[in-house]
């Protein structure tokens, strides 16, 4: 597979919705992880992250403006001991409770399909990451409607085991703006990873789309301690 410039392929993109990436930077000392929302709808660009322990959350800018709580108020990365989940939904706790009952990533979402945003059908996008004693492997899930039709889910996960220093991969919800939003295809895209984490989310950020970009999160986790590092844009402040 060959490497995407990821400030390329969200430039030339004006709405690939949510994505999240995951990765390790080129000195190989962090696992690195991303997670970025837009946003057509007044509903959905009325939101912000924050903080919630060692997660975050979202939560409404203008709480007089939100009219559905239901697939944009949720918990989109929670960490369990050495494991870190990012999603694009609910499926977070979906994952966390499941993996508690000692179930594994891909089992936990056996539950769980696309969203039910009809005519979009948005793909749940996952990934879990796992940090122990200088080691560091992750995957990435992504349920979608079967081309567009509801009466099936198609399931795909992706592992990887032993990351390459520089690299990441990455997966979006939708391939491009449409009407319907025709949903991500193949497999997440190979894309780079900088050292500098103010300059990687700074690079994020002023990539995508200034229309519809809303929320930007950004995390740094040392291979070895354990210990990371947060960052997080938001549009409305």
């Amino acid at each position: 597979m060959n490497l995407v410039s990821l400030k390329d392929d969200l430039t030339n993109n004006s709405y690939p919705g949510r994505g999240i990436i995951i990765g390790k930077s080129p000195d190989g000392r962090k696992a690195v992880t991303a997670y970025f929302i837009m946003g057509r709808s007044v509903n959905s660009r009325n939101r912000v992250f924050v903080e919630d322990g060692d997660g975050i959350r979202t939560q409404a800018h203008d709480p007089s403006k939100l009219s559905d709580p239901s697939l944009i108020i949720y918990a989109p990365v929670r960490v369990m001991g050495n494991k870190t989940i990012v999603t694009n939904g609910d499926q977070t706790d979906t994952i966390y409770k499941g993996m508690d009952f000692q179930l594994t990533f891909e089992q936990t979402l056996r539950s769980r399909e696309f969203e039910p945003d009809s005519p979009n059908y948005t793909p749940r996008i996952s990934g879990i990451m796992h940090v122990e004693d200088g080691r560091f492997n992750y995957a990435m899930s992504i349920l979608k409607s079967n081309n567009g039709d509801p009466s099936a889910c198609n399931r795909f996960t992706f592992v990887y085991e032993n990351p390459v220093p520089g690299e990441a991969h990455f997966i979006h919800t939708y391939m491009h703006d449409g009407n319907p939003l025709p949903s991500f295809e193949g497999e997440p895209k190979l894309v780079e990873v900088l050292d500098d984490q103010d300059e990687y989310t700074s690079m994020i950020w002023e990539s995508l789309n200034e229309e519809n970009k809303v929320s930007l999160f950004v995390r740094y986790i040392d291979l070895v301690t354990g210990e990371f590092e947060t960052r997080i844009i938001n549009k409305n402040k």
